[in-house]
């Protein structure tokens, strides 16, 4: 999560760190709520052949988080405006957990500038009756068992190997910040799975297959109620897929949306 080859951005006047990175078409990624670090392997899968770009969310990392933002409805406004700003065109939309619920309320509101929409474990619907949790609560887990929910092999998770005190800090904001987007009701928008079918761009559903977070069966509700969106398994891959197979997802994504 620290700034090492990160960039600047405003947008609507709110200013953002992103990573930048490859060239051709353009892929944004929107990562899950706790951030990314620039190092990681998936970065550079990606923008092998897409123009990758990653920011930090507004308030997580060292972005800014504007005092009236408190909803994930105002992130996909956001990212709606950034991909205005930076004039994106057939541009491929790839969220992860947290990301994906971002990028699922984007693709309800408008898919003018994108492609393709890929969904890594998406978070963001109510897929079951009220009695039934749906998604685990990371925050009521110590940090071993929730590395052991994220993560198919917990020894993956990505570690600095020299953090500083601006790394903790970029951690503690983003764990925070994940809390007032998403606490109440907790992580998904109960209204959500009702606007699905506005999706009208060829949508990829993608599931860890070791995936300790999400309900069984959630991710099969969640592809169906997009028009004609395909779900497909990552073997060998918990909640955060792409950080433990970074090339298998690449090919998935570049494969999905033309890019290969």
């Amino acid at each position: 999560m620290q700034a090492n080859g990160a960039e600047q951005l405003t947008i609507a006047g709110i200013r953002i760190e992103a990573v930048m990175a490859g060239q051709g078409r353009p892929l944004l990624f929107l990562h899950p709520g706790d951030g990314f670090w620039p190092h990681e392997a998936w970065l550079a899968e990606l923008s092998r052949r897409a123009r990758l770009i990653a920011p930090w969310h507004p308030g997580f990392g060292h972005s800014e988080l504007p005092r009236w933002f408190g909803s994930v409805d105002d992130l996909a406004y956001f990212y709606l405006d950034l991909a205005a700003t930076l004039d994106l065109q057939d541009a491929v939309l790839v969220g992860v957990s947290f990301g994906g619920w971002i990028a699922a309320e984007m693709a309800v509101r408008s898919t003018a500038r994108f492609s393709h929409l890929v969904l890594v474990n998406p978070v963001g619907i109510k897929a079951s009756d009220r009695e039934t949790r749906d998604i685990a609560d990371l925050h009521a887990v110590g940090e071993v068992e929730r590395t052991r929910l994220l993560y198919a092999d917990p020894a993956r998770a990505p570690r600095p190997s020299e953090p500083t005190d601006r790394d903790f800090v970029a951690i503690a904001r983003s764990r925070e910040a994940l809390s007032l987007f998403g606490w109440k009701p907790y992580l998904h928008n109960p209204r959500l799975k009702n606007w699905l079918h506005r999706i009208d761009r060829p949508t990829l559903v993608l599931a860890g297959a070791n995936d300790r977070v999400l309900r069984p069966g959630y991710l099969e509700a969640y592809a169906k109620a997009i028009p004609e969106a395909r779900l497909e398994t990552l073997a060998d891959a918990g909640h955060h897929a792409h950080v433990e197979q970074p090339a298998a997802l690449a090919r998935r994504v570049h494969g999905f949306a033309g890019l290969d």
